[in-house]
């Protein structure tokens, strides 16, 4: 518990200083101190809290770490109406230090109005320019969204925009504030997610097994997640070229980020949904479709599903023991992660919009023999995951009017190109499948063959994870030791499955949901949570990611078509909620409205927002590649080496992660409910969950009764069971009884049709003697006849069955039975049955016999 107390979330505003860093920096550079061996600290360590100065010459940003240990300030100049003029003081300042470093500059800047009023802000997401005069962006609010490996991951609630300048003059003051406009239509406060000290811009397996990756690159981070790219480059173009990440500009990524926790009967196991849209050819629905000359797709998103117990927060344990003279750390084995693509075809098609119809005819505006913007894109994939690429299509096959069929030929045809050129060893796995009609004629079960490809893509592609394999699978086998059968290598990733529809969106959130979940039981049995990979349905641990990918399949929809899904898992599970129908066509109507009317603003918008437009006029055209040599055979070698990888998590967990101290504040205490990682959402706090759960295993399946359905006759047992008859209780002496009461209250007077008679017999109905007794006899018969189920057959089809049985043997009945057998052939019709005496008695013997 007082560990748990003293781990602190990042302080509130309200809790920041804006002044005076003297007392408390001093207590803290004496309570908490790093180690001494370490000589890449300060690169690693984070910035996480920023105030802001403003005067009328100068900005001021003031940076420092959760501690209060290390302070930063950077200076923007204010008079420069053209360019944005930042000067970075890279020296890293004690709190007495920046105290009087803020006295000094308070004393300079009197001539200007001082430092001017403090506030407190979360960092800085860029500088935009629309027709005179720089606007500074500033996150102004934050929440925790997710706690990965110690790291907080944030969603942005807030921006404002700041002009820079602080005599702005504008000399098109009505397109200034048209421009201004559209870029706000981009709503910042929704889905853009940032990190201090973690890349959220790159996969698990990158930051932990390629720390180095960006030592040659201008900016530390993936720009095609970064989706204010734009606004970081521009305005520091002209700045000098290096890869040190400035702590005050924030990448911001564009998709979902979600977390929950699994508690298994004790045990803590952090789920987190990571998706990231690519800034590369994004917009709306039907202005986005197939491929750009660069080979970027439409509605590209990456998904990353990163499973971890939280046995300890860092990435790394403590020393195994004392070293000699280095500060050692093992790799914590309780990290694992598997990551998914979508993105639209990538061939070149539209769909026109200006006849208002709800599904615009497909059509293939460019026929390239040689499939040159798809070959772009499918090495991007070779060089970004490496190999082997599963791609599975899942749009319509067989229509009434030709649709989404011509894609499917198209598509086919171009995989069919490209695959022949590639190496045996590394062709594309091509899956085409209709999904929707098979979820229509019911010939298939939908998720149980996308679970079928679900594994074999696993399989091939592996996931990633951070250790070797538990010991709990040898005892689980009955070996209680180690042998050569156990994985003592980490796993990793080379390889992804491309999954695709039309839209990208409900079909391939299905699809996607499909894989994450058959990752997520791999993903336990490789932390040793599970004895067996296959995790059941309708237990709390799939319903819970089943909750989690269609939050994630909404928001990827609300931010291409401006709607929700229309078909989600439980549609092609055959479970729909009972207003499933009625909810799909509001959002049937939702998205024909939002695509039809509003989609070219929000084009322009997001164009605006990503600077489109000026990166066009600066991008020269792509250069021809080879027909036949379309991909780099670089491209194709092994991306992630077992060997190269493990050496580089050790190297990071020894320099990367001394953040820790940060993080871990021993002097501070903190009460449960302000803890995100104890308040985050679990399987615990399903609906109809108590704290009695607890001890209930999440991958339990809730429904435990036999699927098949009972006998006929044992359900009509139990529904006459449940009412009286004759012999159970309800005996013609208590009918009898009942109706002299009855007769008794009946009124004595001789007039029936008077009014207390009237009221006597409403109040009192009465029913025949005659009726009850009929009654009872169709009661009693029904009981008769389970008896006779039970039992022996009625009477009268018995003494049928022994008269068959003795005529069998060739008893002779008494009585003329021969006279009888003429008398009944001689009434049927002569062309049936022949009339001779002779032939009729030999038939009646051979039927005797």
């Amino acid at each position: 518990m007082d560990g748990l107390a003293s781990q602190s979330d990042p302080p509130s505003s309200s809790t920041l200083p804006t002044a005076g860093f003297q007392g408390r920096a001093e207590s803290s550079d004496k309570s908490i101190q790093p180690p001494a061996n370490c000589n890449l600290l300060h690169k690693f360590s984070a910035f996480n809290k920023f105030i802001l100065y403003e005067n009328k010459l100068r900005f001021y940003i003031v940076a420092s770490n959760a501690s209060d240990s290390r302070h930063r300030i950077v200076k923007i100049d204010r008079t420069s109406q053209t360019d944005v003029v930042v000067v970075e003081d890279d020296t890293d300042y004690s709190g007495k230090q920046m105290s009087n470093m803020l006295k000094m500059l308070e004393d300079g800047n009197k001539g200007s109005g001082g430092l001017g009023k403090a506030r407190v802000i979360f960092g800085i997401a860029g500088f935009v320019k629309f027709t005179a005069g720089w606007y500074m962006i500033v996150i102004s609010k934050r929440s925790v969204v997710a706690l990965l490996g110690g790291h907080y991951l944030y969603h942005c609630e807030n921006t404002e925009m700041i002009p820079v300048p602080s005599n702005h003059k504008i000399e098109r003051p009505a397109e200034e504030q048209r421009l201004v406009n559209m870029f706000k239509q981009v709503d910042m406060s929704k889905n853009f997610y940032f990190s201090y000290s973690y890349d959220i811009t790159s996969t698990l397996q990158n930051n932990l097994t390629k720390p180095e990756r960006f030592n040659s690159t201008r900016w530390p981070f993936n720009d095609r997640y970064v989706w204010n790219f734009h606004m970081i480059a521009a305005p520091l173009k002209d700045s000098p070229v290096t890869s040190v990440r400035r702590p005050w500009l924030l990448p911001l990524i564009h998709g979902h980020v979600d977390q929950a926790k699994l508690t298994v009967l004790g045990r803590v196991v952090f789920v987190t949904l990571i998706a990231r849209r690519s800034r590369h050819y994004a917009g709306a629905r039907y202005l986005t479709r197939g491929v750009n000359e660069e080979g970027n797709v439409a509605n590209e998103v990456e998904t990353e599903q990163i499973v971890s117990e939280a046995l300890t927060t860092p990435f790394y344990f403590p020393p195994a023991g004392p070293s000699a003279g280095e500060y050692q750390r093992r790799p914590s084995p309780q990290y694992t992660s598997y990551v998914q693509y979508r993105g639209s075809i990538p061939i070149y098609w539209t769909q026109e919009t200006t006849s208002m119809t709800p599904r615009p005819p497909i059509e293939i505006s460019v026929v390239d023999p040689f499939y040159v913007a798809a070959s772009r894109h499918f090495d991007d994939l070779f060089a970004r995951y490496g190999a082997p690429i599963t791609v599975l299509n899942l749009i319509k096959r067989r229509e009434p009017q030709p649709r989404e069929s011509k894609l499917l030929d198209e598509y086919t045809q171009c995989v069919k190109y490209l695959n022949q050129f590639l190496p045996d060893e590394y062709k594309m796995v091509y899956r085409a499948w209709d999904m929707s009609r098979a979820y229509k004629e019911k010939t298939q079960d939908v998720i149980s063959y996308l679970e079928d490809i679900a594994e074999v893509s696993i399989q091939m592609t592996g996931f990633f994870h951070s250790g070797v394999e538990p010991l709990a699978h040898c005892l689980h086998n009955g070996n209680f030791e180690e042998n050569e059968h156990c994985r003592r290598s980490i796993l990793l990733q080379n390889g992804v499955c491309r999954t695709n529809c039309v839209d990208c969106l409900d079909r391939t959130n299905a699809a996607q949901f499909v894989f994450g979940k058959r990752a997520l039981g791999h993903q336990l049995y490789a932390l040793g949570v599970v004895a067996s990979p296959n995790l059941p349905f309708d237990s709390d641990a799939v319903n819970m990611l089943t909750e989690m990918y269609h939050d994630h399949g909404d928001t990827i929809a609300l931010q291409y078509t401006g709607s929700a899904l229309v078909n989600r898992v439980e549609t092609y599970r055959r479970m729909p909620h009972w207003n499933s129908h009625s909810r799909d066509i509001i959002e049937n109507i939702r998205r024909f409205y939002a695509n039809s009317l509003l989609d070219a603003d929000k084009q322009a918008a997001i164009n605006l927002f990503l600077g489109v437009a000026a990166e066009r006029s600066l991008v020269l055209p792509p250069k021809r590649g080879q027909y036949q040599k379309w991909f780099q055979k670089r491209h194709l070698q092994v991306l992630y080496d077992v060997m190269e990888c493990s050496s580089a998590l050790c190297d990071f967990v020894n320099v990367g992660g001394e953040f820790w101290a940060e993080y871990y504040r021993p002097l501070l205490f903190t009460s449960l409910g302000k803890h995100f990682a104890y308040s985050m959402n679990s399987t615990l706090k399903l609906p109809g969950k108590t704290l009695k759960d607890i001890a209930y295993s999440p991958f339990l399946p809730h429904s435990t009764h036999p699927t098949h359905h009972p006998r006929l006759m044992a359900g009509v047992r139990r529904w006459i069971g449940t009412y009286p008859s004759s012999q159970h209780g309800f005996s013609k002496k208590a009918l009898s009884s009942k109706q002299e009461v009855l007769k008794s209250d009946l009124p004595s007077t001789d007039d029936p049709r008077s009014s207390a008679a009237l009221a006597k017999r409403l109040l009192h109905p009465d029913v025949p003697v005659e009726e009850q007794t009929e009654y009872l006899k169709y009661v009693d018969q029904c009981f008769a006849l389970l008896e006779a189920c039970n039992d022996e057959a009625e009477p009268e089809d018995k003494e049928i069955y022994e008269r068959f049985v003795r005529k069998s043997k060739g008893v002779v009945e008494e009585g003329n039975s021969l006279d009888i057998y003429v008398t009944y052939v001689r009434t049927m019709e002569a062309e049936d049955v022949g009339t001779c005496e002779e032939d009729l008695v030999a038939t009646y013997e051979q039927w005797l016999g």
